[in-house]
């Protein structure tokens, strides 16, 4: 891959084997992925999972202990002068001057750059023209986000690493999210985002990169990700449960899958539903939901952390984020 400007779907992040340490913890082991022009790529993962890290990374601000990434074909920490004009960074807490006012930062950051987006298309575009002129301490949280996101944008950059973009935002606000982030898609800029908000992940990625414990857990497009079944029966139940004597009952493991929830390792065929709707019944429980797993990225997602806890790792280990 050259530094020239990408064609979309050429590799604009590539990530091989990299190792970030501080001092005996290992924030990110051996990860290695892609992501390309003209898509989103979503990362996700637990608090103290490594997302941080790797992406100041990318940013160019935490060196590298082992292994290699490369930004639009170069070194995020040695080229850093070069990328700066090239990738925009979104941080959740944006440290905007509180005093100042979203058209005049804006029109200062674009004083940076050769070929800046209008200032008041960037504004209306983003659902932001209504308060333009209100200091960033009068503005809610997620005005504040929006505002961060724009001058992420303001250079027109052929990369994107975005934090939470919508971490506050209320559902107007989403939506023009999810609208620029499009626009993005189709203008050929690779995005690279982060968040816990998992149906937002679905709504906006076209691929998924999960990471828990520093190790890349699983890597692909939305559609790969999701059509991994994991052939199982997922349902929800109050009250005390003997998961032993239901695994007993099924034929078919049993195994507690988060807070009043399980999951039977065995396909969801209406026999067993059947059986399990009456075994529940007999020990006086009712299911609140039952349903097949591994069909969305929910159920992906929460598998592959709850298969990783289960292997004997200790995930303390992994403390920085």
């Amino acid at each position: 891959m050259t530094s020239g400007t990408p064609s979309s779907g050429d590799v604009v992040i590539e990530v091989t084997d990299l190792m970030i340490r501080y001092g005996d913890i290992v924030a990110v082991d051996t990860a290695s992925f892609v992501a390309h022009a003209g898509e989103v790529t979503v990362l996700l993962g637990p608090n103290g999972a490594g997302k941080t890290s790797l992406v100041e990374h990318l940013e160019g601000y935490r060196p590298a202990s082992g292994g290699q990434a490369r930004v639009l074909g170069l070194d995020p920490v040695r080229d850093h002068g070069t990328l700066v004009q090239r990738v925009g960074i979104m941080l959740q807490d944006g440290g905007i001057q509180p005093a100042i006012r979203p058209q005049e930062v804006l029109r200062q950051y674009a004083g940076f750059f050769p070929n800046p987006l209008d200032v008041d298309d960037l504004l209306g575009g983003l659902g932001l023209a209504h308060c333009a002129t209100t200091t960033v301490r009068r503005l809610s949280g997620g005005e504040r986000q929006r505002l961060s996101l724009a001058l992420a944008l303001i250079g027109r950059p052929e990369v994107l690493l975005l934090d939470e973009p919508t971490a506050g935002v209320d559902l107007e606000g989403r939506e023009q999210v999810r609208s620029t982030l499009e626009s993005l898609r189709c203008d050929g800029v690779g995005v690279l985002l982060t968040t816990h908000d998992l149906d937002e992940a679905e709504r906006v990625a076209d691929r998924v990169v999960v990471i828990d414990r520093g190790r890349i857990a699983a890597e692909g497009s939305l559609a790969e990700i999701t059509s991994h079944s994991d052939n199982s029966l997922q349902f929800r139940c109050h009250g005390s449960l003997d998961v032993t004597a239901l695994a007993a009952a099924l034929g078919a493991v049993v195994r507690a899958s988060g807070q009043h929830s399980y999951t039977i390792d065995a396909p969801a065929d209406p026999d067993r539903i059947a059986r399990l709707t009456s075994w529940l019944a007999e020990e006086g429980l009712t299911a609140t939901e039952i349903r097949a797993s591994g069909t969305r990225l929910e159920d992906v997602y929460r598998t592959l952390i709850v298969t990783h806890d289960h292997d004997g790792t200790d995930r303390s280990t992994g403390g920085a984020s």
